[in-house]
């Protein structure tokens, strides 16, 4: 047996301390009841009380506490084997890492604005592969198609302009390398999700997004940033801001949303483009676009799983505490005047001796 959350057992170092707490109200309890009066006196008054019961109620609510600590912790043992069959599409998103993607016209730039907006592409792609192309003046593949988003998301998170020390947008490349990354042995969906201010300076980008088109492959742009322009801040090493970019007359460069070319090499390929809103409405617009489209086999596969059997804890636990409200707080009046007599009988024993 092992348990699938094992971080919950921990919890069952507090009963230790819960354990002692109730010892010890219990043991205050009893000493002050014994400065109320005579002992025999306390015990006929509290004769119908059912004590026996009421430390057995608190034995059973911690068994049924550790049973939900234990269900938390989710036990597995058994194994058995299940048919996964896994449809969807094929997403290679480009993201643009360049140095003008640092431009704060969308907060906090339009570099983080992206790489959080891939992230929620994740999460409502849940299911689809995904694969992470990354460029500025080149381009290269980031991570491939995966659905396994947890890993890929730890690799998105390293995306910045220092990755790649070529300077300038190369739209074409990009596209490019996204096509060639694509599993060209499956007819499944394929598209491009291309997130960049659209400034590009090696041009060509539309040559390829109509190849792109020719081999069905779509293309979903959105543009970040403003097209009256913005300064591209430069940090140093400790990420402290020095200024911002200037050209060579020493005039400060502003870097503008081209929204055409973005808007022309989705139209050519039959996607859409977005421009990002401040809410990243954008996103959802564009998932539903993506799960309109047609889905196809991506994976089947033969998987073997430990069975999870949290719920007999969770019945065990339920069944203590209906156990525990049956034992009752007070004595038949037969049972208790028994116990009154025997111990009224025991002290008068006790103080009859020399």
């Amino acid at each position: 047996m092992d348990f699938a959350a094992p971080n919950y057992l921990s919890c069952l170092i507090s009963l230790l301390p819960l354990g002692l707490l109730f010892y010890g109200l219990n043991y205050r309890h009893q000493v002050m009841l014994r400065r109320l009066g005579a002992f025999p006196l306390i015990t006929r008054l509290s004769e119908n009380v059912n004590w026996r019961g009421r430390r057995q109620q608190t034995w059973l609510w911690f068994a049924a506490f550790a049973c939900l600590i234990l269900a938390l912790a989710r036990p597995r043992w058994g194994a058995q084997s299940e048919y996964i069959e896994r449809q969807g599409v094929e997403v290679m998103v480009a993201l643009d890492i360049s140095q003008s993607m640092l431009a704060e016209d969308i907060k906090p730039n339009r570099l983080a604005r992206a790489k959080l907006e891939i992230s929620e592409l994740m999460d409502v792609l849940s299911g689809n592969d995904l694969g992470l192309v990354l460029f500025s003046g080149a381009a290269f593949v980031q991570f491939p198609l995966t659905s396994d988003f947890n890993t890929a998301r730890s690799f998105l998170e390293g995306a910045n302009p220092g990755v790649i020390s070529r300077p300038g947008t190369a739209l074409a490349e990009a596209l490019q390398v996204a096509m060639k990354a694509f599993n060209q042995e499956r007819a499944t969906q394929k598209v491009i999700v291309l997130l960049t201010d659209g400034e590009d300076h090696e041009g060509q980008a539309l040559e390829l997004a109509q190849q792109a088109a020719d081999q069905g492959i779509l293309i979903y742009a959105i543009g970040f940033g403003s097209p009256e322009g913005e300064p591209i801040p430069e940090y140093d090493d400790k990420g402290n801001l020095l200024g911002y970019k200037l050209d060579r007359k020493g005039e400060t460069v502003l870097t503008k949303l081209d929204e055409t070319s973005l808007q022309d090499m989705a139209l050519i390929s039959g996607g859409r483009y977005f421009r990002a809103a401040a809410d990243g409405r954008e996103v959802g617009s564009l998932a539903n676009e993506i799960t309109k489209l047609q889905t196809t086999e991506l994976e089947t596969r033969f998987e073997t799983r430990k069975v999870e059997r949290f719920q007999w804890f969770i019945a065990a636990a339920i069944l203590i505490l209906f156990a525990a409200e049956f034992i009752p707080d007070r004595l038949r009046a037969k049972a208790a005047t028994a116990k009154s007599s025997t111990v009224v009988a025991g002290s008068q024993q006790d103080v009859s001796r020399p």
